[in-house]
């Protein structure tokens, strides 16, 4: 496991921390652990109560982590993966959600674990962006899958009011049917393949964009998930914080989180963010239209 960092409060009054968080800040709690998630998660005193799970994990691409071996064997990986799946299952609450974002490579095996650990799926939804990197071998991959699983779907946190979109209805055609409803004129819950302005990878000068750490997710990506599966004041749990977009955008709107990152040196700069800057794109990416044609301007009956 890899060696603590030291603790840090958002003041000087704020108790030390008998569970070993390396950061630590209140008003939302917010929580910081370093080491092999595996380890964290079945140690957490939140055990069956967390309402929110997000997992970005490592894809083992051979990707630069510092400490972490992104190069297992492929025997080696699927063995993490279900591990960390199942200590993930077993911190969840009965109306818990667990989120996972992956590629195309091992979602799967992720899709069939969960399954048989009597989960249900209730969206396999896609994140695609524009800029994927440049190939002749295949075509070009310009996707990742996040699946969305929960332990009851009958008594799950769900809120679609929160994370409308404008419909092609309204923003291409001005149908009049749909300005007529009674509430959420012209919107939609958003389809399953996700996309748009704010939604690309983060590279270059992004304003997101946090140096030094890998494969970073947007922030609208995290607030429609967050936003729709789970309440203010809920519990929302990253096992793999890396840059700390999960714990930053639900400490902004107002959750509890608590994340787990491998590497000290990772963390304390997840922490900065989290802490001091916080999120940038609040809102940004809530009641947009995701039509792929301009507005025609007339109406319909």
């Amino acid at each position: 496991m890899a060696e603590s960092a030291p603790h840090l409060f958002d003041d000087d009054t704020a108790p030390a921390a008998p569970d070993g968080a390396a950061f630590r800040a209140s008003d939302p709690d917010t929580r910081l652990y370093t080491g092999d998630c595996r380890e964290v998660l079945g140690s957490l005193p939140e055990a069956g109560t967390v309402d929110l799970v997000f997992a970005d994990p490592p894809f083992n691409w051979d990707v630069n982590y510092g400490a972490w071996d992104d190069s297992m064997p492929r025997q080696a990986y699927e063995q993490f993966t279900k591990e960390w799946l199942d200590a993930c299952i077993d911190v969840l609450s009965p109306s818990g959600s667990l989120w996972v974002n992956i590629p195309d490579d091992t979602a799967a095996e992720i899709v069939v674990h969960l399954k048989s650990r009597g989960l249900t799926m209730v969206n396999w939804c896609i994140w695609h962006f524009r800029f994927g990197q440049c190939r002749h071998s295949g075509f070009i991959t310009s996707k990742v899958h996040a699946l969305y699983f929960c332990k009851d779907p009958e008594n799950r946190i769900w809120n679609p009011d929160t994370i409308l979109e404008q419909s092609d209805r309204a923003s291409i055609y001005g149908d009049a049917r749909t300005m007529a409803k009674d509430t959420n004129k012209g919107m939609r819950v958003p389809m399953d393949v996700w996309y748009g302005k704010y939604w690309g990878r983060i590279q270059g000068n992004n304003k997101e964009r946090r140096h030094n750490h890998q494969n970073q997710i947007p922030e609208v990506y995290l607030e429609r998930v967050i936003l729709s599966c789970s309440n203010e004041d809920s519990l929302v749990l990253d096992p793999f914080t890396g840059s700390g977009t999960t714990c930053t955008v639900a400490r902004s709107l107002g959750r509890r989180s608590i994340g787990i990152e491998y590497s000290p040196e990772n963390a304390a700069s997840a922490w900065e963010r989290i802490h001091d800057i916080g999120m940038v794109r609040k809102g940004e990416g809530i009641g947009q239209s995701s039509a792929i044609f301009k507005s025609r301007g007339g109406k319909t009956t």
